[in-house]
């Protein structure tokens, strides 16, 4: 870290600054690129458990056209959620009432028994919906479940890599309910396209020591659940 008078440190902040430019246009362009992406009918007839009782895919829109799940890493027989996606779901936690006001609908979405993702919601003091969907394939047809045959729909690894790092995977997948009743599956995100989602990853991006994590036995060593520090 180097110590300049105020002149030198604004040369090279407005330099920085063309750059935040330049990235800011093309995450708009990405971004475009990502809504015109084509859709795919959803046929498979997905039950899940929720507080309201067993639900459809269709149901968990609620009065929404758009549906956000977030893949949460919480296997059948786990004791507790995973850390790092615990981590991300912080950060969705106050969110709801906001992307309802954009017609979108958040959801996480996991294994374990219903009871169990319930307890561990109010734990973590999270207040978006936590549904189970034990007895569904429906997180091996999306890509992010990956026991012994149960990646029944689309066979092609985690992330589009073609390969399987585990059981349990976490990721993101984008639903829209259609004018006539149809739901169709428009995105899905796994690995490192969950940085975006995490804002405490990007507050520390603005700090000079960073993720601070170079040192790190892994990334994300330091890392604890929120009731934990």
């Amino acid at each position: 870290m180097n110590l300049v008078d105020r002149s030198e440190w604004l040369e090279k902040r407005k330099e920085l600054l063309l750059e935040e430019k330049r990235l800011c246009r093309e995450q708009e362009a990405l971004a475009a690129q990502r809504r015109a992406l084509p859709l795919v009918k959803i046929d498979k007839d997905y039950h899940f458990q929720s507080t309201r009782g067993e639900v459809t895919l269709a149901q968990l829109f609620g009065d929404c056209s758009q549906l956000i799940v977030y893949h949460f890493m919480f296997g059948a027989d786990w004791t507790e959620g995973c850390p790092s996606c615990s981590f991300w779901a912080d950060n969705y936690n106050g969110v709801e009432c906001h992307l309802k006001a954009r017609d979108t609908q958040l959801v996480a979405i996991a294994n374990a028994p219903l009871e169990k993702l319930q307890e561990y919601r109010e734990r973590m003091g999270w207040g978006f919906e936590f549904v189970s969907t034990q007895g569904s394939n429906f997180g091996a047809d999306f890509g992010v479940n990956f026991y012994d045959g149960d990646q029944t729909e689309q066979q092609q690894g985690y992330n589009y890599g073609g390969k399987v790092h585990g059981e349990e995977l976490p990721g993101l997948s984008v639903f829209v309910r259609l004018s006539n009743g149809t739901i169709a599956h428009s995105y899905s995100t796994y690995g490192r396209g969950l940085d975006a989602l995490n804002g405490a990853y990007h507050m520390l991006d603005l700090t000079p020591k960073g993720r601070d994590e170079t040192d790190l036995p892994f990334t994300m060593a330091w890392l604890k659940r929120n009731d934990e520090y």
